[in-house]
This record gives structure tokens, C-alpha cells and sequence, in this order.
């Protein structure tokens, strides 16, 4: 093993240490003990319902926290470095979510936009990109054209709402959702005043500047508070050349999960049909790690079991010709905004090693023989 995966390895054994030790559930010495030599942790217990007939169809906690983080090698962060992947999704411009900048530093470096070091006004002053001015009524130097916290203020003034994202990580972790209100702004649902929202900002370090995706009718019926997300897993089969859906959920935000639609905070989970778009019952991880399914969302009572994701195939036909434009990274959890109603989309983000309990709790992956071998292939199973 070289230093590369002994890091990994060590990395991946860490992370799945640390979120047993998080774990709400806390089942007999003995059945951790049957569970841990199995590779699998207490939460995937509750979830799973493992027995000794069938633990061996689930991919495992240790398999997905430590072997499947091998699977793309170094182009792993092609993935995990958002800044990376809204790059590489160049080719494909009409499903990238707009990235105005980063911030680092205190300043704003644009991305997307060539001339984003456009003149501001503040209080009759003009600040060009040559530098800052003196403002003509108060003799108060302006701020810097690409002083961070300036641009996030007036972006959010023209458009309303904005996505900060920390460049690494995953999981929902480190994204905060940014709204002008009348009185000031709010991030993630919590009320902060100007000053609070601009020292915010100003403290962040390698934050991407993102437009809000607005979702289609359907998603946003679903629960109209979240976005709500597709997560569509790929794997590249190399022995017949092409990409393949591996599984697919629509994820539904809740009051719990706000205000994102994570199934491990809240949220539900509805399985998607890959061949035709129908979705079946939401499932929802309760107090306590109970499972509870829904016909309906709990909270809008709009109907999920039996409804169809509008424009599924022409969505799934373009996914996979992504997947198939980046065939050097053969593993993938897509991220997906549902926009209209005629198969329009846009890619949020994409995960390395993607998490597999909103995935496997409607069954096993290992099941169908088609993952089964591309896990093999890559040394997962």
C-alpha cells in the first residue's frame, strides 16, 4: 500500500470512528461487536434492519467510508473541490448553477463573470476598478471594488438570494443559504442585521459566490421551503464502455431537515423508478432512528408515492452523457435541481463516495449484479 491510500485508509477508519461515536443509537455490546466485525456501524442498524441472510447485499459502512473513496484516485477532487467541478462542467453550461466568485481573503475573486469588477456606488461615490475614490458628500473613502462583503450585498440587492459554499467538503456541511429581507438579511433561516451579514462574510475563507437555483413546480410543491434534490448515483462499466444509473432518490426537505433536505438530518428519502420517473413513499429517519414512510409529505401533505419526476428520461438520457464526458471519474452521487417541468436541470454538486443510507434504505445496492461487478472491479467488495 502506498503513503497515498495509507492516508486514505487511515482518514476513511477516523471518519467512521468519529460518526459512530455521533451516533443516537446505542444498540448490546454484543450486537455492536456483530455489527463492527460486518463493517457496518449502529446507525446502519436501525436503518438497514441487517440480519445474518442479508447484511452481505448492503455495501458496507467501512466499504463506502474507506475503499470506495479509492475508487476515482486523484481525480477525486475533481469532485470534492467545487471550484474544480464547476470547471469541468464547462461543456456543459445549462446544467451549472452560476458561480459569481470566491472569497478568500476578504476579497472577491470573480469566476464567472469577466467583468465582475464593475464600478459600485455608495452614497453618491463611484469606485472604479482602479482603485477606491473619496465620497463626494462624506469624504469617507469607498470600499475596495472587490471587497467581499460589498459584492455579496449587492448581489443579494439585484437578485435576492445567493448560495454560499465552502470550495471542499460535502454532505450539505459548510453552504449557507443568504436572503435580503426588509430588515436586514437571513442565512440558513437566522435573521442577521447588515453589519452582522457583511462581518460574516468578511470571516470566510474559499467561499464560492452561487446563484440560487430556483426548482420546478413539482419539486418546490413537494415542500416549497428546501430545495429539494435528486441524488443520482453513476458508475462507469468499463467492459461495455459506458456509464450507468446505479440508483436514484428524490430528497424532500422537512421542518426538521431545514434548511437543507439531508435524509440524516430530517429529511425524506423517496425512491425513484429508473426506468420510468415514478417515485415511491418518502421515508423519514424519526426520533429514536425509526423509520417512517409517507404517501404524502408529513408537513404539506402533498402526494409523493405514485408521482412522477417530469422529464425523467430526457433527465437521465443527459446524465449519463455527462457521466460519460467524465468517464476518468467513474464514480459519482449527482446532485440535481429539477427546474421545469420538460426535463430542464441543473447540477448542484457531485460526491466522490457518496453516502449510502438514503440510498439503501429502500434495499440493497449489492442486489443487482451490475454494481456488484463494478464494485469488485475497483476493490470495494
Amino acid at each position: 500500500m502506498n503513503v497515498r491510500k495509507l492516508y486514505h485508509t487511515a482518514r476513511g477508519v477516523q471518519d467512521l470512528v468519529t460518526t459512530e461515536r455521533e451516533a443516537s443509537v446505542s444498540p448490546s455490546i454484543q450486537r455492536r461487536l456483530w455489527l463492527w466485525r460486518r463493517g457496518f456501524l449502529s446507525r446502519s442498524d436501525a436503518i438497514f434492519g441487517l440480519t445474518k441472510k442479508n447484511h452481505d447485499s448492503y455495501l458496507t459502512d467501512y466499504q463506502r467510508f474507506v475503499k470506495t473513496k479509492r475508487i476515482n484516485g486523484t481525480w477525486s477532487v475533481a469532485l470534492s473541490n467545487k471550484l474544480l467541478f464547476h470547471q469541468l462542467m464547462g461543456p456543459f453550461d445549462e446544467h451549472r448553477m452560476d458561480v459569481y466568485g470566491m472569497i478568500r481573503d476578504g476579497s472577491f475573486h470573480s469566476i464567472d463573470s469577466l467583468d465582475a469588477r464593475h464600478e459600485l456606488t455608495d452614497g453618491g461615490a463611484v469606485v472604479s476598478s482602479d482603485g477606491p475614490s473619496i465620497d463626494d458628500q462624506s469624504g469617507l473613502t469607498s470600499p475596495e471594488p472587490n471587497d467581499a462583503a460589498q459584492r455579496v450585498v449587492d448581489r443579494l440587492e439585484s437578485e435576492s438570494q445567493l448560495v454560499l459554499k465552502w470550495v471542499h467538503g460535502g454532505g450539505g456541511n459548510n453552504v449557507l443559504l443568504c436572503k435580503r429581507c426588509e430588515d436586514g438579511y437571513t442565512v440558513n433561516g437566522d435573521r442577521y442585521s447588515e453589519s452582522a451579514f457583511r462581518s460574516l462574510v468578511a470571516d470566510l475563507e474559499e467561499y464560492l459566490v452561487c446563484e440560487h437555483v430556483e426548482q420546478g413546480t413539482f419539486s418546490g410543491g413537494l415542500y416549497p421551503v428546501t430545495p429539494n434534490t435528486l441524488r443520482i448515483i453513476t458508475m462507469y462499466d468499463e467492459e461495455a464502455g459506458e456509464p450507468f444509473i446505479a440508483a436514484a432518490i428524490h430528497r424532500i426537505g422537512t421542518e426538521t431537515s431545514e434548511p437543507l433536505d439531508n435524509f440524516t438530518q430530517g429529511g425524506l428519502s423517496a425512491e425513484i423508478d429508473l426506468e420510468t420517473g415514478e417515485l415511491g413513499p418518502g421515508v423519514k429517519l424519526s426520533d429514536g432512528n425509526r423509520l417512517e414512510w409517507h404517501s404524502d409529505h408529513p408537513e404539506t401533505d402533498t402526494t409523493i408515492d405514485g408521482t412522477h419526476v417530469p422529464g425523467w428520461e430526457d433527465i437521465r438520457t443527459r446524465l449519463l452523457e455527462v457521466a460519460d464526458a467524465c468517464s476518468f471519474v467513474p464514480y459519482a452521487g449527482w446532485d440535481v435541481i429539477v427546474t421545469g417541468d420538460d426535463g430542464e436541470f441543473k447540477i448542484i454538486e457531485a460526491n466522490s463516495y457518496p453516502g449510502m443510507k438514503s440510498i439503501q434504505v429502500h434495499g440493497p445496492l449489492l442486489t443487482d449484479d451490475r454494481v456488484r461487478r463494478f464494485y469488485e472491479r475497483h476493490n470495494v467488495c
